[in-house]
Protein backbone atom coordinates (compact mmCIF):
# COMPACT_ATOMS: atom_id res chain seq x y z
CA UNK A 1 0.00 0.00 0.00
CA UNK A 2 1.12 3.21 -1.24
CA UNK A 3 1.98 6.34 1.78
CA UNK A 4 -1.34 7.88 0.09
CA UNK A 5 -3.49 5.47 0.31
CA UNK A 6 -2.25 4.35 3.70
CA UNK A 7 -3.15 8.14 5.04
CA UNK A 8 -6.24 8.61 2.90
CA UNK A 9 -7.52 5.14 5.07
CA UNK A 10 -6.00 6.56 8.81
CA UNK A 11 -8.08 9.51 8.16
CA UNK A 12 -11.23 7.46 6.93
CA UNK A 13 -11.36 5.46 10.17
CA UNK A 14 -10.22 8.54 12.28
CA UNK A 15 -13.04 10.15 11.13
CA UNK A 16 -15.44 7.11 11.95
CA UNK A 17 -14.32 7.11 15.48
CA UNK A 18 -14.77 10.32 15.57
CA UNK A 19 -18.73 10.33 14.60
CA UNK A 20 -19.03 6.94 16.42
CA UNK A 21 -17.67 9.03 19.75
CA UNK A 22 -19.73 12.33 18.91
CA UNK A 23 -23.02 10.26 18.49
CA UNK A 24 -22.36 8.33 22.11
CA UNK A 25 -21.60 11.76 23.49
CA UNK A 26 -24.39 13.37 25.75
CA UNK A 27 -24.72 16.93 23.81
CA UNK A 28 -21.86 16.96 21.47
CA UNK A 29 -22.17 19.63 19.07
CA UNK A 30 -25.47 20.47 20.38
CA UNK A 31 -26.53 24.02 20.96
CA UNK A 32 -28.56 25.69 23.50
CA UNK A 33 -31.89 25.89 22.47
CA UNK A 34 -32.59 28.85 25.37
CA UNK A 35 -29.31 29.52 26.84
CA UNK A 36 -29.52 30.72 30.65
CA UNK A 37 -33.32 28.71 30.91
CA UNK A 38 -32.35 27.76 34.11
CA UNK A 39 -30.35 30.75 35.52
CA UNK A 40 -33.70 31.22 37.77
CA UNK A 41 -32.91 27.89 39.75
CA UNK A 42 -29.23 28.47 40.53
CA UNK A 43 -28.53 29.25 44.62
CA UNK A 44 -32.80 28.76 44.74
CA UNK A 45 -34.72 30.22 47.79
CA UNK A 46 -36.61 26.98 48.28
CA UNK A 47 -38.92 28.40 50.41
CA UNK A 48 -40.03 30.75 47.36
CA UNK A 49 -40.35 27.43 45.25
CA UNK A 50 -41.85 25.59 47.60
CA UNK A 51 -44.75 28.11 47.55
CA UNK A 52 -44.66 28.10 43.89
CA UNK A 53 -44.61 24.49 42.57
CA UNK A 54 -46.85 23.04 45.53
CA UNK A 55 -49.94 25.74 45.59
CA UNK A 56 -53.16 24.61 44.56
CA UNK A 57 -53.77 26.98 42.09
CA UNK A 58 -51.20 25.04 40.29
CA UNK A 59 -52.67 22.79 38.16
CA UNK A 60 -49.86 20.18 38.00
CA UNK A 61 -49.50 20.11 42.18
CA UNK A 62 -53.70 20.59 42.12
CA UNK A 63 -54.20 17.06 40.16
CA UNK A 64 -51.18 15.72 41.46
CA UNK A 65 -53.27 11.93 42.45
CA UNK A 66 -54.62 12.38 38.69
CA UNK A 67 -51.55 12.14 37.15
CA UNK A 68 -49.93 9.26 39.59
CA UNK A 69 -53.01 7.60 38.60
CA UNK A 70 -52.55 7.80 34.97
CA UNK A 71 -48.70 7.62 34.91
CA UNK A 72 -49.20 4.11 36.26
CA UNK A 73 -46.13 2.81 38.27
CA UNK A 74 -46.65 -0.46 39.76
CA UNK A 75 -44.91 -1.80 43.14
CA UNK A 76 -41.38 -2.96 42.45
CA UNK A 77 -40.46 -0.46 40.14
CA UNK A 78 -38.05 1.82 39.68
CA UNK A 79 -38.94 5.05 38.60
CA UNK A 80 -36.85 8.67 38.06
CA UNK A 81 -38.62 11.77 37.95
CA UNK A 82 -36.65 13.99 36.56
CA UNK A 83 -37.29 17.90 37.46
CA UNK A 84 -38.24 16.41 40.59
CA UNK A 85 -38.07 20.03 42.11
CA UNK A 86 -39.59 20.31 45.66
CA UNK A 87 -40.23 16.29 45.91
CA UNK A 88 -44.11 15.95 45.68
CA UNK A 89 -44.48 13.90 43.07
CA UNK A 90 -41.02 11.47 43.91
CA UNK A 91 -43.11 11.10 47.32
CA UNK A 92 -45.78 9.63 45.54
CA UNK A 93 -44.23 7.60 42.95
CA UNK A 94 -42.13 6.31 46.52
CA UNK A 95 -45.32 5.39 47.97
CA UNK A 96 -46.83 3.74 45.21
CA UNK A 97 -43.55 1.67 43.89
CA UNK A 98 -42.95 0.26 47.85
CA UNK A 99 -40.37 -1.00 49.35
CA UNK A 100 -39.50 -2.93 46.89
CA UNK A 101 -39.13 -0.81 44.21
CA UNK A 102 -37.22 2.63 44.18
CA UNK A 103 -37.21 6.35 43.30
CA UNK A 104 -34.59 8.62 41.58
CA UNK A 105 -35.11 11.83 42.12
CA UNK A 106 -33.30 13.66 39.48
CA UNK A 107 -32.69 17.96 39.85
CA UNK A 108 -30.37 20.77 38.37
CA UNK A 109 -30.50 22.72 41.57
CA UNK A 110 -28.75 21.15 44.67
CA UNK A 111 -30.89 23.25 46.99
CA UNK A 112 -34.26 21.50 45.88
CA UNK A 113 -32.11 17.31 46.22
CA UNK A 114 -31.08 19.08 50.01
CA UNK A 115 -35.00 19.87 50.64
CA UNK A 116 -35.89 16.25 49.38
CA UNK A 117 -33.75 14.99 51.56
CA UNK A 118 -35.01 16.60 54.51
CA UNK A 119 -38.62 15.71 53.67
CA UNK A 120 -38.04 11.71 53.01
CA UNK A 121 -36.31 11.59 56.03
CA UNK A 122 -38.95 13.71 58.23
CA UNK A 123 -41.63 11.53 56.34
CA UNK A 124 -39.72 8.20 56.80
CA UNK A 125 -39.38 7.06 53.08
CA UNK A 126 -36.52 5.03 52.26
CA UNK A 127 -36.49 4.39 48.95
CA UNK A 128 -35.56 7.81 47.10
CA UNK A 129 -32.59 8.36 46.12
CA UNK A 130 -31.33 12.04 44.92
CA UNK A 131 -29.04 12.56 41.89
CA UNK A 132 -27.81 16.00 40.91
CA UNK A 133 -27.85 16.15 36.79
CA UNK A 134 -26.24 18.15 34.16
CA UNK A 135 -27.34 20.20 31.32
CA UNK A 136 -27.04 17.55 28.83
CA UNK A 137 -27.61 14.82 30.93
CA UNK A 138 -29.69 12.84 33.66
CA UNK A 139 -26.66 11.21 34.96
CA UNK A 140 -28.49 8.12 35.76
CA UNK A 141 -26.96 4.74 35.34
CA UNK A 142 -27.32 2.43 32.00
CA UNK A 143 -30.53 0.56 32.11
CA UNK A 144 -31.16 1.25 35.55
CA UNK A 145 -34.95 2.37 35.85
CA UNK A 146 -38.26 1.45 34.07
CA UNK A 147 -40.03 4.26 33.83
CA UNK A 148 -38.73 8.06 33.41
CA UNK A 149 -41.19 10.87 34.44
CA UNK A 150 -40.76 14.34 32.99
CA UNK A 151 -42.98 17.03 34.44
CA UNK A 152 -43.37 20.41 32.95
CA UNK A 153 -39.44 20.21 32.44
CA UNK A 154 -39.49 19.27 29.32
CA UNK A 155 -39.04 23.39 28.16
CA UNK A 156 -36.44 23.92 30.45
CA UNK A 157 -33.73 21.24 28.83
CA UNK A 158 -31.24 23.57 27.34
CA UNK A 159 -29.46 20.53 25.66
CA UNK A 160 -32.96 18.08 24.67
CA UNK A 161 -31.16 15.79 22.34
CA UNK A 162 -28.42 15.13 24.85
CA UNK A 163 -31.04 14.93 27.79
CA UNK A 164 -33.60 12.65 25.96
CA UNK A 165 -30.17 10.14 25.00
CA UNK A 166 -29.39 10.38 28.36
CA UNK A 167 -32.54 9.22 29.27
CA UNK A 168 -32.73 6.74 26.61
CA UNK A 169 -29.59 4.96 27.99
CA UNK A 170 -31.21 5.13 31.60
CA UNK A 171 -34.26 2.77 30.59
CA UNK A 172 -34.35 -0.82 30.35
CA UNK A 173 -35.41 -2.23 27.67
CA UNK A 174 -39.15 -1.89 26.90
CA UNK A 175 -38.70 1.43 29.19
CA UNK A 176 -41.42 4.17 29.03
CA UNK A 177 -41.15 8.07 29.38
CA UNK A 178 -43.91 10.14 30.49
CA UNK A 179 -43.97 13.61 29.61
CA UNK A 180 -46.27 16.44 30.86
CA UNK A 181 -45.75 19.64 29.49
CA UNK A 182 -47.70 23.29 28.60
CA UNK A 183 -50.01 23.28 25.89
CA UNK A 184 -48.49 26.17 23.57
CA UNK A 185 -51.27 27.00 21.24
CA UNK A 186 -50.65 30.52 19.84
CA UNK A 187 -54.38 32.48 20.14
CA UNK A 188 -55.27 29.82 23.02
CA UNK A 189 -52.18 29.50 25.93
CA UNK A 190 -51.67 31.95 28.00
CA UNK A 191 -49.18 34.58 26.83
CA UNK A 192 -46.72 33.40 29.71
CA UNK A 193 -46.63 29.74 28.31
CA UNK A 194 -45.96 31.23 24.35
CA UNK A 195 -43.30 33.23 26.14
CA UNK A 196 -41.78 30.56 28.19
CA UNK A 197 -42.22 27.24 26.61
CA UNK A 198 -40.30 26.98 23.57
CA UNK A 199 -41.78 23.77 22.11
CA UNK A 200 -45.52 22.76 21.55
CA UNK A 201 -47.05 19.19 21.82
CA UNK A 202 -45.80 18.00 17.85
CA UNK A 203 -42.69 19.45 18.17
CA UNK A 204 -41.88 17.65 21.25
CA UNK A 205 -43.25 14.78 19.65
CA UNK A 206 -40.82 14.92 16.74
CA UNK A 207 -37.66 15.83 18.88
CA UNK A 208 -37.95 12.71 21.63
CA UNK A 209 -39.13 10.22 18.32
CA UNK A 210 -35.97 11.18 16.77
CA UNK A 211 -33.32 9.90 19.67
CA UNK A 212 -34.82 6.80 20.23
CA UNK A 213 -38.66 6.82 21.08
CA UNK A 214 -41.91 6.20 20.27
CA UNK A 215 -44.76 7.72 21.21
CA UNK A 216 -46.98 4.84 22.45
CA UNK A 217 -49.99 7.24 23.56
CA UNK A 218 -50.98 10.73 23.46
CA UNK A 219 -52.68 10.33 27.05
CA UNK A 220 -56.35 11.26 27.69
CA UNK A 221 -55.84 13.90 30.22
CA UNK A 222 -59.62 15.54 31.20
CA UNK A 223 -58.41 16.41 34.42
CA UNK A 224 -55.66 18.96 32.86
CA UNK A 225 -56.37 22.08 31.48
CA UNK A 226 -53.36 23.45 30.22
CA UNK A 227 -51.16 20.37 30.00
CA UNK A 228 -51.27 17.86 28.08
CA UNK A 229 -48.75 13.89 28.75
CA UNK A 230 -47.41 11.80 26.17
CA UNK A 231 -46.01 8.02 26.88
CA UNK A 232 -43.23 6.95 24.67
CA UNK A 233 -41.40 3.64 24.27
CA UNK A 234 -37.46 3.70 24.39
CA UNK A 235 -36.91 1.68 21.29
CA UNK A 236 -33.48 -0.03 19.94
Amino acid sequence: MNRHNWTRRLRSALGSMLVIACFGAVGCHEKSVKPGINDSYKNADVDKWTARFESESREIYQQRDGILAAVGVAPGMEVADVGAGTGFMAQLFAEAVGTEGLVYAVDITPEFLELILDRMADAGVTNVKTVLCEEDSVKLPAQSVDLVFVCDTYHHFEYPRGSMRSIHRALRPRGQVVIIDFKREPGVSREWIIGHVRAGKDEVVREVSAVGFELLEDVPTPFLEENYMLRFGKTD
